[in-house]
């Protein structure tokens, strides 16, 4: 293999690594889930509970609501939640909010580089003299080693679509509410994410993941736990949810 050939293999090989970069390509991708999580003082001593849907036209036996609460119950419960049987057993009713917003395109601009041959490292010279008598004559052949890389840039432009996904639980006493109607709020989390899926069904157990441990809890600010598919946290969700 000639210089030549394999200053231009690794050319094309440094091309296509810089594309790749470009592209952000990676194997195994990341997740960034925001939580904000608020509670009383009084939420540790309320329970045992029932999970109610709390948007329009959704019923507790819509299938997806069905799915989505046996992630929710397998993370309450890890919280040491006891899921109540029936409504008039629970001591809290949490209130379950959850959807995906419209697709948002978003568009960036980036220098595309050029490759190709930028010079000259070397030369080789190879030739005959002839001599006839006095008189001598020379021809020969120069071959020049050319060098590659980076000659220019081209003005390229990409874009990419994200999703807003968002889950909230807004836990009152139970035991106000049916001695009085009143609607006494102990604590509220609300899970929030941006990113490329737009398939609410794929993402919801990686948000419970995320937010599982802060459930009742008070954060105090708004927090934000990256995970991926891999991650335990969410296996467990998922396993826990196969064997329920």
């Amino acid at each position: 293999m000639d210089n030549k050939t394999i200053q231009t293999l690794r050319g094309m090989a440094l091309f296509c690594f810089l594309l790749l970069s470009l592209s952000g390509c990676a194997t195994t991708p990341k997740f960034y889930v925001d939580i904000d999580s608020i509670s009383s003082p009084d939420a540790d001593l309320k329970k045992k509970y029932i999970l109610i849907p709390a948007m329009k036209d959704v019923k507790n036996t819509d299938l997806q609501f069905i799915e989505f609460t046996k992630y929710i119950d397998n993370a309450l419960i890890s919280r040491g939640f006891i899921k109540a049987n029936k409504a008039e057993d629970a001591n809290i009713a949490i209130f379950l909010v959850y959807g995906i917003g419209n697709p948002q395109e978003h568009t960036y601009s980036y220098a595309l580089p050029m490759w190709g041959q930028t010079g000259v490292s070397s030369s080789t010279t190879f030739g005959n003299i002839n001599t006839f008598g006095n008189i001598g004559t020379y021809s020969g052949t120069t071959t020049y080693n050319p060098t590659y890389g980076i000659t220019g840039y081209i003005p390229a432009t990409g874009s990419y679509i994200t999703y807003f996904r968002f889950l909230e639980l807004d836990a009152i006493d139970h035991d106000e509410f049916k001695k009085s109607q009143r609607m006494n709020q102990l604590w509220k989390t609300t899970v929030t994410s941006t990113g490329s899926s737009g398939d609410l069904r794929f993402i919801f157990p990686i948000m419970v993941a995320a937010a599982k441990e802060y459930l009742g809890s008070n954060t105090g600010k708004r927090i934000q736990v990256i995970l991926t598919t891999e991650d335990q946290r969410v296996v467990e969700i998922k396993n826990l949810n196969e064997k329920r």
